[in-house]
């Protein structure tokens, strides 16, 4: 029982990371790589602050932080016209520096007293599973917020250009619209999220490691593609809601492989394995479905031969 509420925790806390991924994956319709380097530099600001004894501010700041990352990938892609691929992997290197240096250490404790979490489980006498369920509710919360938050965003003028310029940016040129400006802004608020989820990840664990981001940019795509496969592509609101969803499937998808023991001493070790796999047969759904409706139809055409 307690794994799988620690799931649902940890999976409403990176389903931030899988909104920021649908926002530039599918609204922006960009690949963005930066999401790895975002995720690790929010991290690092979230944990230095909160190690100065500030852990409230060090949400904003991390916010704030994964906007800057991505607006700096927007500069490259926008000014410099650097492929949107290239422009990714150049500011996710150069945050892994950035990363160390905010830190001054590739591992930074923020101490007990300085989490969000243990702040909140301070006030009440709760049980160990209590507290991993109020855990689980306030991220909940907290991810219910941040999605409704970016529902209203794409329902404003300013996101609807965002949405304009992922579908068709000449038509958005032709009607006066600076393309450059909304994708800078879609990249900011894309990468913020990202930012913001790597912050709640350090108050969640009490530390920031700078190779934690690892793999973080796949987990991402994984949620946006469960989300999908379970509730097919449609519009943004529709859309962000099924990657929050998607992220808690997929962080229930691994528990439920390590509680069951199914590769032995190696189910802890085989995550990346396990996504890289569901990813692949996520991906795969369509093109299976697609596979199957032709054979079906080539059966019944031999039957009405």
């Amino acid at each position: 029982m307690a794994l799988y509420v620690v799931a649902l925790q940890e999976g409403f806390l990176y389903g931030m990371l899988a909104l920021g991924v649908y926002i530039s994956l599918r609204v922006l319709n960009l690949p963005d790589l930066t999401t790895e380097g975002s995720f690790g530099f929010g991290a690092a600001v979230a944990a230095l602050t909160a190690s100065f004894g500030h852990p409230y501010l060090s949400l904003p700041l991390a916010l704030l932080a994964g906007a800057c990352a991505g607006f700096v990938t927007g500069l490259l892609q926008t000014r410099l016209k650097i492929h949107p691929v290239l422009s990714g992997i150049i500011t996710m290197n150069a945050l892994y520096t950035v990363n160390l240096m905010t830190m001054g250490t590739t591992n930074l404790s923020i101490g007990a007293g300085n989490s969000l979490f243990k702040i909140l489980y301070a006030l009440y006498e709760l049980t160990p599973l209590q507290k991993k369920m109020l855990g689980a509710g306030v991220s909940f919360a907290a991810a219910l917020i941040v999605l409704l938050l970016m529902i209203l965003f794409f329902k404003t003028h300013l996101g609807m250009c965002v949405r304009a310029t992922g579908d068709n940016p000449d038509m958005v040129r032709a009607s006066s619209i600076n393309a450059d400006r909304t994708k800078l802004v879609g990249l900011s608020v894309s990468n913020a999220l990202v930012g913001l989820s790597g912050a709640l990840i350090v108050h969640y664990s009490g530390y920031a490691d700078v190779n934690a981001s690892s793999g973080t940019l796949v987990y991402g795509l994984a949620a946006v593609i469960i989300g999908e496969a379970v509730c097919g592509r449609s519009g943004p609101v529709r859309g962000l809601i099924c990657a929050l969803l998607g992220s808690v499937i997929y962080k229930l998808i691994v528990t439920l492989v390590v509680d069951l023991n199914l590769f032995g001493s190696y189910s802890v070790n085989m995550m990346k394995l396990m996504c890289a796999v569901i990813v692949a047969v996520t991906l795969a759904i369509p093109a299976m479905r697609q596979y199957s409706a032709q054979r079906r139809r080539m059966r019944e055409a031999k039957k009405n031969a």
